[in-house]
């Protein structure tokens, strides 16, 4: 079995295929680069969910599944920004670097609850016959002051995960795949995917 992910980004490839793995064994995991795909997608939406199911469709084909996920931080001190903009917070022309330090900058002087944030993770999925899910996965935490831990990707040095004691980027794969935004909405995506790949 197909499966398309509309993306090139390598650590978000590699955790959906730990996830997608557990319900369909045999799949395989195109990314926007196997398939050929060049175009640019032109995420216009005004959430995570617009923004997810627009690159769903935007590389959908027939006879394959395509799952597309659009993902970010929102921070209570700033409104829920980055938001939608996580990936070019720092401007069009930017890196994670780039990224953290223009956060890290906007939340200077403000600490504790203050410092609230979350980690959102919309799957969307269209099926073979063009039928769409969509789910919505949410993980609580903060915005630390400086880096901690050399692992994952993005905004995770950054992140406290307090139940774990923890920044994103001190987790094992194991661990930041249990209890991240991407984690929980896979997990509510589950039930609804694993009944519907019966169907195709």
């Amino acid at each position: 079995m197909k499966i398309i992910v509309a993306s090139n980004n390598k650590h978000k490839i590699a955790e959906l295929d730990s996830f997608l793995k557990k319900y369909c064994p045999d799949a395989e995991l195109l990314s926007l680069a196997d398939i050929g795909f060049t175009g640019e997608i032109v995420e216009d939406g005004d959430t995570f969910e617009e923004n997810a199911m627009i690159k769903a469709r935007a590389v959908w084909q027939k006879g394959c599944i395509t799952v597309a996920d659009d993902s970010g931080l929102s921070v209570d001190a700033l409104g829920g920004a980055p938001g939608i903009y996580s990936a070019r917070y720092a401007g069009d022309v930017c890196d994670y670097k780039k990224n953290n330090e223009k956060l890290l900058r906007e939340l200077s002087g403000l600490d504790g609850r203050q410092r609230r944030a979350k980690f959102v993770s919309v799957i969307a999925c269209i099926l073979p016959d063009g039928r769409e899910i969509l789910s919505r996965g949410e993980c609580l935490g903060e915005i630390l002051t400086e880096y901690r831990g050399d692992n994952g990707f993005g905004y995770d040095p950054l992140f406290y995960y307090a139940p774990l004691g923890k920044s994103f980027a001190e987790m094992s794969a194991d661990e930041k795949n249990s209890v991240s935004h991407r984690a929980r909405s896979m997990a509510a995506f589950a039930e609804k995917f694993s009944k519907e790949v019966e169907k195709c």
